[in-house]
């Protein structure tokens, strides 16, 4: 059998692998080389809204730190690279049309402020007691055209004047909006392709190979057996990465460890807007409540009849979302919703439903009336469709598993792109054995051994899932 030797091997090729490889080499490290079967970024990496935020309620402040460092090196990178990658930000703006949905807005600001993602300023209209000085609202500007001084933190507005003022393209009954600052988009692609050239310019070396088994000796991690054209069929390491994204589990299992992930197929529409309904300039838009959509009597009559179609007669979860695609003269616009979110199984490429485009276009048209004509008179859709690999409180591993010589970075869900950089930089520090920040241990895979933690467990509710 023919071998070779690399000091790390790193199996995955997403934005978390290639992170990671670009950040071990830029801190001084060689001799590594990064594994996938598909080409880099190709797998599900490309198949997000490519978004970023800060806005993370807790519990702890774990997810606000992570994300903030994250941001903080993709705006580093954008600066030095001349925003090769298109990083914006506009935020994300969560809309409500009810009275709880605007109490849960303003609870979840009140607590990420208080976390650290910065100060957050609130537009009632009313003079109070406790808001006697209305603070004046700035839409966002272009950070990276020196275009005005972005904010941070994030602005709540339940002054109807002003959110006509500024959102005038909702539904005209919104209650409050919760626009979270330090957030945006991006080209995930452009960000990931900027990443593995950098890698590679420090010697980072990429095969197309399958990882199929992994030798250990004396408890120890100590080559990775694989199959592919062009490569060794045995590469002896010491240090053995798991990045494979939605194939987290199986690669796991190849060093007898099982990890507390599971998958959810979400599906992605893209579609021009020739109506002009969401302005260019929009940010990220969400829906936070529960959508009840209305169907004619026809339409139920045939949901009713098939099991896999009947629960999309009742109430949907909230959560769709779209925003503006493209620069230029672009029309185009991308719209999620994960209404049919269960653990599945990973097949690829993914099933996209039937019935998706329609749904999500009902979903983001409940708070953008802009949108329903074109329920009627549906645009031609672009669907794509990836996996959120994620743990049960959505926390991703980051860290040393229990085989010597053998760490994870994954079950990084729908948060990919915006956490890539900041946990590939926190798993380095364990690799490289140098000092962590206070919040690693949030992320340890070891975590679930600790009985406390399991009790947290019980009482997590849907931390980071606004």
């Amino acid at each position: 059998m023919h071998e070779t030797r690399s000091k790390v091997v790193i199996c995955g090729a997403g934005i978390a692998g290639v992170a990671l490889a670009y950040t071990l080499a830029k801190r001084g490290m060689r001799d590594i080389l990064l594994l996938d079967t598909q080409p880099p970024l190709s797998l599900t990496s490309d198949k997000s809204t490519e978004c970023y935020r800060d806005f993370w309620p807790g519990p702890g402040d774990a997810m606000v730190r992570l994300m903030a460092h994250s941001i903080d090196i993709m705006e580093e990178l954008a600066q030095t690279s001349e925003n090769v990658f298109r990083m914006n930000r506009r935020g994300y703006v969560y809309v409500t049309r009810t009275e709880q949905g605007a109490a849960n807005l303003l609870r979840a600001a009140q607590e990420t402020a208080a976390l650290g993602a910065g100060s957050l300023r609130v537009h009632t209209g009313l003079r109070t007691p406790d808001h006697d000085v209305q603070l004046g609202y700035n839409p966002h500007c272009d950070m990276f055209s020196g275009s005005g001084n972005p904010q941070s933190g994030a602005d709540y507005i339940s002054d109807p004047a002003l959110i006509r003022q500024h959102f005038g393209y909702l539904a005209p009954d919104t209650t409050a909006v919760l626009h979270a600052r330090r957030c945006g988009w991006l080209s995930a692609q452009q960000l990931g392709m900027y990443l593995l050239e950098q890698a590679r310019a420090l010697g980072v070396r990429f095969a197309n190979a399958e990882a199929v088994g992994i030798d250990i000796e004396a408890g120890q991690v100590a080559a990775v057996r694989l199959r592919g054209s062009g490569i060794a069929e045995r590469i002896a390491t010491d240090c053995f990465v798991n990045c494979a994204g939605p194939l987290l589990a199986l690669v796991g299992r190849m060093l007898g460890i099982d990890l507390p992930v599971f998958s959810e197929r979400h599906s992605k529409l893209a579609f021009e807007d020739r109506l002009g309904a969401v302005p260019r300039e929009a940010p990220m838009l969400i829906n936070i409540d529960p959508v009840t959509i209305e169907w004619s009597d026809e339409e139920r009559e045939l949901l009713e009849e098939d099991p896999e179609t009947a629960g999309l007669l009742g109430a949907l979860p909230p959560g769709a979302h779209l925003r503006p695609e493209g620069e230029g003269g672009s029309t185009w616009v991308l719209a999620l919703w994960a209404y049919d979110a269960v653990p599945v199984a990973e097949v690829f490429p993914p099933e996209i439903p039937e019935q998706f485009a329609e749904i999500a276009l009902r979903g983001v048209a409940k708070i953008m009336p802009g949108l329903t004509p074109y329920i009627a008179r549906p645009p031609r859709p672009s669907l794509d469709a990836g996996y959120y690999t994620k743990t049960r409180e959505n926390r991703p591993l980051i860290g040393p598993l229990s085989l010597q010589g053998a760490y994870v970075l994954g079950a990084l869900s729908g948060y990919g792109i915006m956490a890539a950089c900041g946990a590939a930089d926190l798993l380095a520090s364990h690799i490289l054995a140098e000092p962590l920040p206070s919040y690693a241990s949030a992320f340890l895979p070891s975590r679930y051994s600790d009985p406390a933690y399991q009790v947290l467990l019980e009482h997590w509710g849907d931390s980071g899932q606004l």
